[in-house]
């Protein structure tokens, strides 16, 4: 391997987006039928949080435009996965919160998607994993 900083880097994102490219197609052939990576995503972000969450708050914690997050935010209403309100302090902006039939989707998709990313941890190793988990967190931060 090169000692060049920018082969070095090539190499490290190439990884990277190859995994996420992977990871993103196996997820999708197990999520349940209709549901995509971003709908479990805004589910599981808004379970784990376990509060309301304004659209424009959301799009920043994915990253993506408000744009974005609207139209995911329309097909998980659509589902009665979430509900939607008027934020009752600022009738221009409104409030999103999962809904129990949203809770019930998360958990299947968790159960459907458990035993694919299980396996992959158990085929790499527990202290691999547990050895990378540092240095992604910290990629991660730079990227932010």
């Amino acid at each position: 391997m090169s000692d060049d900083p920018n082969t070095l880097a090539i190499m490290l994102f190439s990884e990277i987006l190859g995994t996420d490219q992977m990871l993103r197609s196996r997820l999708s052939k197990v999520l349940p039928k209709g549901m995509e990576i971003s709908h479990f995503s805004v589910l599981n972000h808004l379970a784990w949080r376990d509060v309301e969450r304004s659209p424009a708050q959301l799009a920043e914690t994915f990253h993506v435009t408000r744009g974005a997050m609207t139209n995911t935010l329309n097909k998980l209403a659509w589902a009665g996965y979430i509900h939607v309100r008027p934020d009752w302090d600022d009738a221009r902006r409104k409030m999103v919160a999962i809904s129990p039939a949203g809770r019930q989707a998360r958990e299947a998709a968790l159960s459907r998607i458990a035993p694919m990313i299980t396996k992959v941890v158990e085929d790499l190793g527990a202290d691999k994993a547990r050895a990378a988990l540092p240095i992604l967190r910290e990629l991660r931060k730079q990227m932010d």
